[in-house]
């Protein structure tokens, strides 16, 4: 089975909710994919909003993670799945994409935002970054990116809203893919 396949395969046999949220993890995906094409973002960062929690997919039983208080490193997960199949435009947002959640909540506008869900996991992912870590963070190629697939991330988890279908962005995955290892 190619990457691809695996991919699309992952969104229509995951049908659990999205840790402590009232959709899906798959919705959720693909609501952050929609909001990125809505804003007209470059196909590497829809790509990468649509693919930023696939690790929680590889992660047996996320919720039981989070009920016993421990990260499961999604991010991590889920870099090390795409980086040898994708663009580095695709899979480094994703990586640094909860350092971005820790970076926008040092401003309480954007920390009185998140759902509950968001900032129980925020304390679990190190918490609110301290300035040295910004501005780390910040130095990083890709800082920007994943700055803007966190704030889509943050939007897409809206209930009953009506999304695409993950074979819809076939196209566009294979498109991101370096030099089409994962089509066929």
């Amino acid at each position: 089975m190619y990457i691809v396949d695996i991919i699309i395969n992952y969104f229509q046999t995951n049908k659990e909710l999205y840790i402590g949220e009232k959709i899906t993890i798959s919705d959720h995906m693909l609501q952050t994919a929609m909001l990125a094409e809505k804003n007209h973002s470059s196909k590497s960062l829809i790509c990468s909003c649509l693919l930023h929690d696939i690790g929680h997919f590889i992660i047996e039983k996320p919720d039981l993670l989070v009920s016993n208080s421990l990260d499961g490193k999604h991010e991590e997960i889920g870099f090390k799945l795409l980086k040898n199949y994708f663009k580095p435009e695709v899979a480094e947002p994703i990586k640094l994409h909860v350092q971005a959640k820790r970076y926008l909540s040092k401003k309480k506008s954007y920390y009185d935002l998140l759902s509950n869900p968001s900032k129980i996991s925020l304390k679990l992912q190190g918490g609110i970054m301290n300035d040295e870590e910004s501005q780390k963070f910040t130095s990083l190629k890709f800082c920007r990116d994943a700055l803007m697939l966190r704030k889509y991330d943050d939007g897409g988890k809206i209930p009953n809203v009506k999304v695409k279908k993950i074979d819809d962005y076939r196209d566009l995955i294979n498109s991101q893919m370096i030099n089409n290892l994962g089509s066929r």
